[in-house]
């Protein structure tokens, strides 16, 4: 680690404090070891996701969920999120915790991720070793695996959000695109290690006898990486707490250099100022109006006006949303159906036969195939990250944006038109290059909205209501980051349908590929480029 990190996190807020605490004031340029600190916690979220889509399927089975529910199971999370997500992101912009705004958020998250990967994974065998009453154990086992699944699910797409924002508060310019395609980088490592992990037959091995089954297996791996990657995370750039600002400068003070501040109660683009490595004067003023009684009641009003707020959200963040959101709708279809694709379309198996059936065998031996695909979109994803940086200064954002979703759309075409064992594992090397995208480039333009934003308050001479309803980063990527639940949704509510009209599984391949291909379009004429 450089030798800088831990100067970098004990003395420069206070110095930065004392000698500019009025003025805006980039944070501190941050380490390399910093940021891929700061990514861990994307490794970790992907391990257990890769654990959650190779595992979650056989333990529904195997405690023999009904299928009514399983529809259930699949929307119930991105709905909770998609509702949830936006009134947590402005409530941590608000937070007042000793610990700073984003980290007490992360925490609590992480936990619950553990919590339901905890209860999916080890809930059959506690409820065994409970309850002997066969109807009463199907009834708890049921309960016990579902909540599981939908906490864990719930967790790990809310978490997203405050990790960016955190990203977000305590980097420079250059540093948050530095820290996104590091954060890009470890998703991929993390998914790659999952699936391979995933993909290993533990029947004969002596951890499997030491633990009693395959999934008390993959528990233990998934909670020491993720329990081992969120206390680097965690530990990786400390936040300034915002009450701790509001302590070191009076109101009187802050008025000699007013905050942003926007002149409408209810407009979007008030953006605050990063916080960790200098004083934001924002800050200041909003801790002490949270000390102020008059205040309160502005607070509460903000979860009132917070949809409001998002349904006037300037033309140019509704764009990258709507991006974002065709974007990921592309990617879910055709991930979450690509295992069954090899198994049915490309080994010609059938997953309804009888279980020692040589159609069945085939079926299992196309999925195990296809998690081997997912593995290598996964090392590619990591690749192509690592190349984006060096890209970027050729192509620039807009290049990525439209070339992410290009690769995607014409590899997942030629692999629905021509479904072949050996061309679709080197095809779904392409699908890395979407996922990639998708977790660097629209919040790159949020960083670049911010940043005109920014330098637009510096130009003019910032007037009107310093009382004035503040919006922070956090709902701006609560924002983005909901339009990945909403896509869960419409995956979860349409393709099941669309597949029993086609009565093939080919159709959700070249939805996927079409959906790609319309972004395509959107990102080159309506989304903004900032120059």
């Amino acid at each position: 680690m450089d030798g800088d990190c831990g100067q970098e996190g004990t003395h420069t807020y206070k110095s930065l404090a004392e000698d500019v605490p009025f003025s805006f004031v980039e944070p501190p340029k941050r380490s390399t070891g910093r940021l891929i600190m700061h990514s861990m916690a994307m490794f970790g979220r992907e391990f257990c996701y890769a654990v959650e889509a190779a595992y979650v399927t056989p333990v529904l089975l195997s405690v023999g969920l009904p299928q009514s529910l399983y529809s259930m199971v699949w929307l119930l999370s991105p709905i909770l999120g998609f509702l949830l997500q936006p009134v947590a992101g402005s409530t941590s912009d608000h937070c007042r915790s000793r610990w700073g705004r984003r980290r007490p958020y992360i925490l609590t998250l992480c936990l619950l991720m553990l919590l339901g990967m905890a209860l999916y994974l080890n809930g059959d065998a506690v409820i065994s070793a409970l309850i002997v009453n066969p109807k009463k154990k199907l009834v708890w086992d049921i309960s016990v695996t579902m909540i599981g699944v939908v906490l864990f699910d719930f967790a790990a797409d809310f978490i997203d959000g405050p990790i960016k924002a955190y990203l977000f508060d305590v980097c420079s310019h250059q540093d948050k695109e530095r820290g996104l395609h590091y954060h890009a980088l470890f998703t991929g490592f993390g998914g790659a290690l999952g699936y391979i992990l995933g993909a290993i037959d533990w029947a004969h091995l002596e951890l499997r006898k030491l633990l009693g089954s395959e999934f008390q297996v993959m528990f233990f791996f998934s909670a020491l990486v993720l329990i081992s990657c969120f206390i680097i995370h965690l530990c990786s750039i400390p936040e300034a707490p915002l009450r701790d600002i509001a302590k070191d400068i009076s109101p009187q003070q802050t008025l000699l250099d007013p905050p942003l501040s926007s002149n409408r109660m209810y407009e979007y683009g008030s953006i605050e100022k990063a916080k960790n490595g200098y004083v934001n004067p924002e800050l200041a003023m909003q801790g002490e109006r949270n000390k102020n009684p008059a205040h309160q009641t502005q607070k509460a009003m903000t979860m009132k006006t917070l949809l409001r707020e998002l349904v006037n959200m300037p033309p140019h963040y509704r764009c990258l949303c709507i991006s974002h959101l065709i974007g990921w709708t592309a990617f879910l279809s055709n991930m979450l159906f690509f295992t069954d694709f090899m198994g049915r379309i490309v080994y010609h198996g059938n997953p309804y036969s009888a279980h020692n059936s040589t159609e069945f065998l085939t079926y299992e031996r196309g999925v195990e195939v296809g998690c081997w695909g997912l593995c290598i979109n996964a090392v590619f994803s990591s690749l192509y990250s690592y190349f984006q940086k060096f890209m970027v200064s050729y192509i620039g954002l807009k290049g990525l944006y439209f070339m992410g979703y290009l690769l995607f759309g014409l590899g997942t075409g030629f692999i629905g038109l021509f479904p072949n064992v050996y061309s679709t594992l080197a095809l779904s090397a392409l699908f890395g290059a979407m996922s990639s995208t998708l977790y660097t480039v629209p919040f790159n333009l949020i960083a670049e909205y911010h940043r005109e934003e920014e330098k637009e308050q510096r130009q003019q001479t910032p007037e009107g209501d310093l009382d004035g309803s503040s919006r922070g980063k956090g709902v701006d990527c609560a924002a983005l980051t909901c339009m990945v639940q909403l896509a869960q949704i419409l995956v979860g509510a349409g393709l099941g349908f669309l597949v029993n009209m086609a009565e093939s599984v080919v159709v959700v391949v070249i939805a996927a590929s079409t959906m790609s291909l319309i972004g395509c379009c959107f990102v080159a004429l309506f989304v903004r480029y900032v120059d």
